[in-house]
């Protein structure tokens, strides 16, 4: 009794123990290389910031039992306000501690950008110049994920492979709402956005099956969006492909269209094809036949907006008519052509009235939507949006 007793008092102090049991340490045991520098900033990070940590903390509790009411031999200065030294350790530290995590901050910023390609396969290999990188292009559905291999020609549902130690270069998107892609084991989560185009650039080092997921909540079928991801040898990622070609069926537009409906719970599906263009018509949001592209919207902007074409022709009808004394004017014409002066006939040449539309050469330098754009993302057509869309 005396034993049950004692542990009684003991078991509030281990429930935090038992709380972690069902914990999966992933994050912090991976098995890819991004992921593995992830786990050295943040235990970096953590060490710094104890160094701090730890004192204040072992400081309160030896001030409070140096000082406390029944200690007599304790110093009483009521007087006392300043110490040049103490201020040194009291300031100095903090900065110092500021400073490195500034240094160590900046550093793994650059180093571990998901849009910077590879430059190593872990901490001693560096990547063989002949090693061609594994491109897979990622779309959030809802709530489920699909996974083009442009260069295999082969699509999947909810599972996801590769090979050990070859570079893998995801374009990632989503056709609706936004999602996270997330593969702990692998690197960290990665936004996924209607119409934007973001990049992770990842290797596996190890072999095995990790758990894929999305880490933003996304309506009622996301706590079911997860997906298998297969680090594999050559030979078994050659497989693979070869079974998804022999068992998988054909991803055109009708099928896509199918498949983007909502849906939970989502088997595992192979396509042994997919319709050339399906991903870039996903990430410009005109997969539905007949819907203009984005990436059409977006140059349309660029040369001046819509029916510009139209305007210009019927300007240019009403500065014929006006030569040639036809008092008919074109339809919603107020200018004359572009490029051309707005006097009529019999007025000297040079003579322009006001509101004239600008020359062609002039239009030239203007920027799209105030030539603003969203850093670190990909538009319509796939590569970077410049900040200003000059000439």
């Amino acid at each position: 009794m005396q034993k049950l007793a004692r542990f009684s008092r003991l078991f509030p102090l281990l429930l935090p123990v038992f709380s972690l049991a069902g914990c999966n340490m992933v994050v912090m045991s991976p098995s890819g290389d991004i992921a593995n520098q992830q786990r050295d900033l943040i235990l970096v990070s953590t060490v710094l910031m104890l160094l701090i940590i730890i004192p204040v903390l072992f400081l309160t509790l030896f001030f409070a039992w140096r000082y406390r009411h029944s200690n007599t031999k304790a110093t009483y200065a009521p007087d006392w306000h300043h110490s040049t030294r103490l201020e040194i350790v009291i300031w100095s530290a903090p900065l110092a501690i500021v400073m490195a995590l500034g240094a160590v901050t900046w550093i793994s910023t650059h180093k571990l950008d998901p849009y910077r390609p590879l430059d190593r396969l872990d901490a001693a290999r560096a990547i063989p110049a002949e090693t061609k990188p594994l491109t897979v292009e990622v779309v959030a559905l809802d709530w489920k994920w699909l996974f083009f291999y442009p260069d295999l020609g082969i699509a999947t549902v909810n599972e996801l492979a590769a090979p050990v130690d070859v570079p893998i270069n995801f374009k990632i998107t989503s056709s609706s709402m936004m999602n996270s892609f997330y593969i702990p084991a692998l690197a960290g989560q990665i936004y996924a956005m209607p119409g934007m185009q973001t990049k992770l650039h990842a290797v596996i080092n190890k072999e095995g099956t990790f758990d894929g997921f999305s880490a933003n909540y996304s309506g009622d079928g996301f706590s079911h969006m997860r997906f298998k991801f297969h680090g594999l040898t050559q030979q078994g990622f050659d497989e693979w492909v070869g079974r998804v070609k022999t068992q998988g069926t054909a991803l055109n537009r009708d099928a896509y269209l199918k498949l983007e409906k909502p849906s939970e719970k989502e088997p595992v599906r192979y396509y042994a094809s997919a319709e050339k263009g399906l991903y870039e018509a996903i990430l410009n949001l005109c997969a539905t036949p007949g819907k203009m592209c984005m990436s059409e919207m977006m140059h349309i902007d660029m040369m001046g907006g819509g029916g510009k074409e139209s305007a210009e022709n019927r300007q240019k009808l009403e500065y014929d008519n006006r030569r040639t004394g036809n008092n008919e004017a074109a339809p919603g014409a107020t200018f004359p052509a572009t490029g051309t002066s707005a006097h009529s006939a019999d007025e000297p040449a040079g003579t322009e009235k006001s509101g004239a539309a600008p020359a062609e050469g002039d239009m030239k330098g203007m920027n799209m939507h105030d030539g603003h754009s969203m850093p670190g993302m990909d538009h319509g057509n796939g590569d970077p949006a410049p900040a200003q869309l000059n000439n």
